[in-house]
């Protein structure tokens, strides 16, 4: 997984993201290209065109991302809308295109655990980076993203962790913050109540969960593209979640889109039932392994008629502020990755 590190302004920042990607960039355009094709008929110059219709919302209330994707799209020899339209997919198609994972967070006195497996199609993987943001006077921040996407999963300095889940609800509302931005909004906070207050003010654009934690605790957010709905943390201070509404959401309905994902939420909650109440990143990383229906397990293998696989598993210690990132499922690991403050 190709590491990159960018500081400066927002325009520099992404000038050196888009030159060193360059080419997970164009495979990532290349991979959306062929989806969107595929799935629903729509060529890239259309998706193009959609992209550039969010560009006056963000460039009036984010414009240092705007200007952040713009020395993307320079640095990578591409245009504005490849780079708008990436950080847009989730929207473009209310949803459609949407990873799947399981994710959880569980606080206790050593440490504040936020940890998921991201499954996607495996052919994205080659397009993954392990990307570092200096910016100050914002937090440092080092994710895991997909090349050309200035917010997705990860951690930042203050000790602010994030990490995502599908769901496939429609509707959307371009006056919101698109999902990505809205990850990389959360990894700009200094902390989680920070974070969340940031989000009320816009809300996201389309539908999903972010769980946020930071060394104090956590709290999971189920995104419509008109309400919020807010999980707290359990009895043993846990969050758990994958693809699916926990909540209801009045006037949204959820299609389920991954019929194993109540199976894998299930399943998390029952591993870690055996744990006891101060678990190690090393015993939550094991349990990421779990292969229980296979392949529409916890940790998912492509094949066997299901459409995407473990791309990366990341176990984040937020009271530490560093995390392991294993790249590929996590009982076939093909990168180990330590990152921390």
């Amino acid at each position: 997984m190709l590491e990159i590190t960018c500081k400066g302004t927002p325009y520099e920042i992404g000038y050196q993201h888009g030159s060193q990607a360059a080419s997970q960039i164009k495979g990532s355009i290349s991979f959306y290209t062929s989806l969107f094709q595929q799935n629903v008929k729509i060529s890239w110059p259309e998706v193009q065109k959609t992209a550039l219709e969010f560009e006056t919302v963000i460039r009036k209330n984010w414009p240092e991302y705007l200007e952040e994707m713009r020395g993307i799209a320079d640095g990578a020899g591409k245009t504005l809308s490849d780079i708008i339209a990436l950080n847009v997919r989730t929207e473009i198609n209310f949803g459609l295109f949407s990873d799947g994972c399981t994710a959880l967070s569980w606080l206790h006195e050593d440490s504040s655990i936020l940890a998921q497996n991201w499954d996607w199609m495996t052919e994205q993987k080659a397009n993954l980076i392990l990307l570092t943001i200096e910016q100050s006077p914002k937090p440092t921040i080092k994710m895991v993203t997909e090349a050309g996407l200035i917010g997705k999963i990860g951690l930042n300095s203050s000790g602010v962790g994030v990490c995502l889940n599908a769901i496939r609800a429609k509707g959307m509302d371009a006056s919101r913050i698109p999902c990505h931005l809205a990850l990389r909004l959360i990894l700009d906070s200094n902390s989680l109540t920070e974070a969340v207050d940031e989000l009320k003010k816009f809300g996201v654009a389309s539908s999903c969960h972010m769980l946020i934690a930071d060394a104090n605790g956590s709290v999971g957010l189920e995104w419509s593209y008109k309400d919020l709905q807010v999980l707290k943390m359990n009895e043993r201070n846990q969050v758990f979640h994958s693809n699916h509404y926990l909540v209801e959401h009045p006037g949204v309905e959820d299609t389920v889109w991954i019929e194993d994902s109540k199976f894998r939420i299930k399943r998390i909650q029952e591993i870690c039932e055996g744990l006891g109440d101060e678990p190690t990143v090393k015993e939550v990383q094991e349990l990421f392994k779990d292969e229980k229906n296979y392949p529409f397990a916890i940790c998912r293998a492509e094949e066997q008629g299901n459409h995407s696989g473990t791309l990366f598993n990341i176990v984040m210690d937020l009271k530490a502020r560093k995390a392991s990132v294993i790249l590929g499922r996590p009982t076939e690991p093909e990168g180990l990755y330590e990152i921390g403050f």
